[in-house]
């Protein structure tokens, strides 16, 4: 991918159009509350969930939905924007459940990366009956890990890892299960994470906020 290419990656993806339509069929802590936890107004906080859940659909085959069954074909139908989130729900009669999110930590890109990003972390509870699968165009495979275990395969140079998910996972392998990892997430003080580049010669390192070498507070 032009992005990103030979990374191991969590699931997930850029913010599109449909994201931004408004969704009535909406439990859980409402945009007001997400834009409070990730700093940004209440329309693009709406529109990061909604990508949250579609990207986790779409990557997955888990929908943070319910309750009801998904429409056949809705998957395929998301993937090639022949339909919205909105459209996807309505049509079934489910209802968002942003109950089942928390914003984790938000990563801006250094300012001389040549691609941009701003990027919002969710963790998520899978819902009772569904499960992950690995079909996906997006990668050669798609799995389930540990942290713990993905940073071992990664330490020993078999993944790639960026940095924001080597932190992620170290982040989240603190705890024990996924309701500690919730429980964490809730307890969270989110503010952006804004990497550094530190080039000496030819040779250059990414390092986070608080390293001694950048005198960042």
């Amino acid at each position: 991918m032009a992005f990103a290419g030979g990374m191991t990656v969590f699931p997930g993806g850029s913010v599109d159009s449909g994201d931004h339509q408004e969704i009535r069929a909406w439990t859980g802590p409402p945009p007001v509350a997400w834009a409070a936890r990730l700093g940004c107004d209440h329309e693009l906080a709406a529109a990061l969930v909604q990508a949250a859940v579609r990207e986790t659909f779409e990557e997955c085959g888990v929908l943070l939905a319910g309750p009801g069954r998904v429409p056949a074909g809705a998957r395929q139908d998301l993937i090639a924007h022949r339909v919205t989130l909105g459209d996807v729900l309505a049509k079934a009669g489910l209802t968002l459940r942003a109950d089942l999110l928390r914003a984790w930590s938000r990563w801006i890109t250094p300012e001389d990366s040549p691609k941009r990003y701003d990027t919002a972390f969710f963790v998520a509870l899978v819902p009772d009956g569904q499960a992950a699968d690995a079909h996906t165009t997006e990668a050669v495979e798609a799995a389930w890990w540990h942290p713990v275990q993905a940073l071992e395969c990664w330490r020993r140079r078999e993944i790639a890892l960026m940095l924001p998910t080597v932190r992620t996972l170290e982040e989240i392998g603190e705890h024990a299960d996924a309701q500690a990892v919730l429980a964490a997430a809730d307890a969270r003080t989110i503010r952006p994470t804004r990497p550094q580049v530190q080039r000496t010669g030819d040779e250059a390192a990414v390092l986070l906020p608080g390293h001694p070498g950048l005198g960042v507070p």
